[in-house]
């Protein structure tokens, strides 16, 4: 009836966890994530991740958004900088500049803002960034 493995053999491994902020939820203040994460809920305040974002059609992030990739289908005003793939999905509508090292949109994504891509884009604009601030 029950397993009888237990509960401190769970392989809990860092990389693989994956974090959810659920609709209904608001969240004021920076978030930063090694594992997956996705916003269904709202997001005011900018959101870095290592691995991929995912914002849901339900989802509101104010705020700027970096990670390696990123799928978009619900709404975002602020930059998006993005190493590998960004997907703007269904409905989407971002107001903000994006760079990323690829783009791809569906028709009825709605963007307003700069295009900056390539693969040397995200990693060009951290130098830049970085030399400022020395």
């Amino acid at each position: 009836m029950f397993n009888s493995k237990s509960r401190s053999s769970f392989d809990a491994n860092p990389a693989s966890d994956s974090t959810m902020i659920g609709a209904g939820t608001t969240i004021n203040g920076d978030m930063e994530s090694n594992g997956d994460i996705r916003i269904d809920g709202i997001l005011k305040g900018n959101l870095k991740g290592k691995a991929k974002i995912i914002i849901g059609a339900e989802g509101v992030v104010e705020g700027n958004i970096e990670g390696l990739q990123a799928d978009i289908m619900g709404h975002v005003t602020g930059t998006i900088k993005v190493q590998e793939l960004l997907f703007l999905h269904g409905k989407t509508q971002v107001n903000g500049d994006i760079y990323a090292g690829k783009l791809q949109v569906e028709p009825t994504a709605v963007f307003n803002g700069n295009c900056h891509m390539g693969a040397n884009v995200v990693e060009l604009k951290k130098e830049v960034a970085n030399a400022i601030n020395l």
